[in-house]
């Protein structure tokens, strides 16, 4: 399975802050919960990838 491929699990997704000064990405599905942390820097990759990707989407409909 690919990032392409569809399925129907529902999932919660929360990002914020840390007290420790990195940036978590939790994600929550059918009762597991893997919480994601990364420094700032990394967050801000991560954001810019997510970015790229949505502009890609935008153009591809």
């Amino acid at each position: 399975m690919g990032i392409d491929t569809e399925r129907d699990i529902e999932a919660n997704l929360q990002i914020g802050p840390t007290n420790t000064g990195m940036v978590r990405i939790f994600v929550e599905a059918e009762g597991t919960e893997i919480p994601m942390d990364f420094t700032p820097d990394d967050a801000m990759e991560i954001a810019e990838e997510i970015m790229a990707a949505a502009r890609a989407a935008s153009k591809s409909k």
